[in-house]
């Protein structure tokens, strides 16, 4: 039985050593955002159009106050896409805004007197959460301009190795 050599078929071994495959899957990815940025971009105009439409007498002051802060909660998570695909990293705190407009919006639509207490409470935790939040992502350092946390403890762990691979060669 012949063995299987390793120089049978370089090319493959270079393609499947990783950097041509996250090439290709950041690829895709970018592919899917951008059709998530058209679809989006699609919707909002339509319901820009609905907003204009709920505008025409007579006027459901609720429709269009819902109609105007959905477009909003809109528009940012449209901006949320287009920071992913110019740095290929979700924003916490556009993430974060969303969730507060989003859980502001139901408060305003419904109202705050027909929601019951016990949701209330929960939905002032929740903010509360989110604006804890936004206040730690500030003191936080940012992690995508050149810092990578994980090579850095990589680096810590192999210095420590290294160090206790020396002591261990020298006491030997």
């Amino acid at each position: 039985m012949k063995p299987l050599s390793t120089n049978s078929s370089p090319r493959w071994g270079n393609w499947l050593n990783g950097v041509h495959i996250l090439r290709f899957l950041e690829m895709v990815q970018d592919l899917i955002v951008i059709s998530l940025c058209i679809g989006l971009f699609s919707f909002m105009v339509i319901q820009l159009r609905e907003m204009f439409l709920s505008l025409l007498p007579p006027l459901d002051f609720p429709r269009v106050t819902s109609d105007i802060l959905f477009l909003l909660i809109l528009v940012e998570l449209f901006r949320l896409l287009i920071i992913y695909l110019k740095e290929h990293r979700v924003s916490i705190g556009v993430a974060v805004e969303v969730s507060i407009v989003s859980v502001l919006r139901e408060i305003i639509v419904r109202g705050i007197l027909e929601t019951p207490w016990v949701q209330v409470m929960a939905v002032c935790s929740f903010l509360i959460v989110l604006g804890g939040l936004l206040v730690v992502r500030a003191w936080i350092p940012p992690t995508f301009d050149g810092i990578d946390p994980e090579q850095q403890v990589s680096r810590r762990h192999r210095v420590r190795f290294a160090e206790t691979s020396a002591e261990r060669d020298g006491k030997l």
